[in-house]
């Protein structure tokens, strides 16, 4: 029996679903049995014989799923092949911005010293303020929020996606 591979997600607003998703085509189109599902409904890693981790940064940390995830699992994702993707940047970012949120990224994976991800992806973000729930409104309504009067944006690169996602497949199967 081929063992699948399971990508996990930690998402808000579903955009890292949606990334998530695409990750899983790319690897079923490489001939991978793949199943994704968020990370909060994964109770055990028998049977996927990899992981894709991915999650959203918000402020530079991660989502408490993520980090549940990692510490839910931590023994099994040791055994096992992990790449991690994150969103970070909702808007054009420099390449200072970038390498900050890449910074934090890193920050949140030396929290795990356990964890050594074959791979590891910074992907834009998605934004849309009609969308926010409380408290993330209320944040985005003050002055001194980055995301204050920001408009609708949607920084993911699609084919940077999928170039990734075709780049783990020899390192997932190896």
């Amino acid at each position: 029996m081929v063992e699948t591979i399971l990508v996990a997600y930690a998402t808000r607003y579903g955009s890292t679903q949606e990334v998530a998703e695409q990750v899983a085509t790319i690897l079923r189109e490489s001939g991978l049995p793949v199943e994704v599902k968020p990370a909060g409904q994964v109770r055990d890693l028998t049977g996927y014989r990899a992981v894709v981790l991915g999650a959203p940064l918000y402020i530079g940390r991660w989502l408490k799923d993520a980090h549940r995830f990692l510490g839910r699992h931590q023994a099994a994702l040791g055994q096992r092949p992990v790449a991690v993707f994150a969103l970070g940047p909702t808007r054009e970012s420099t390449e200072a911005d970038i390498a900050g949120i890449r910074a934090s990224l890193d920050k949140e994976l030396a929290g795990y010293p356990w964890l050594k991800p074959v791979a590891v992806a910074l992907f834009g973000g998605k934004y849309d303020p009609a969308k926010l729930r409380f408290p993330d409104s209320l944040l985005s309504a003050l002055p001194a929020s980055p995301l204050h009067n920001a408009p609708v944006s949607d920084a993911r690169d699609w084919n940077a996606i999928r170039a990734w996602a075709q780049s783990i497949v020899p390192l997932l199967v190896a």
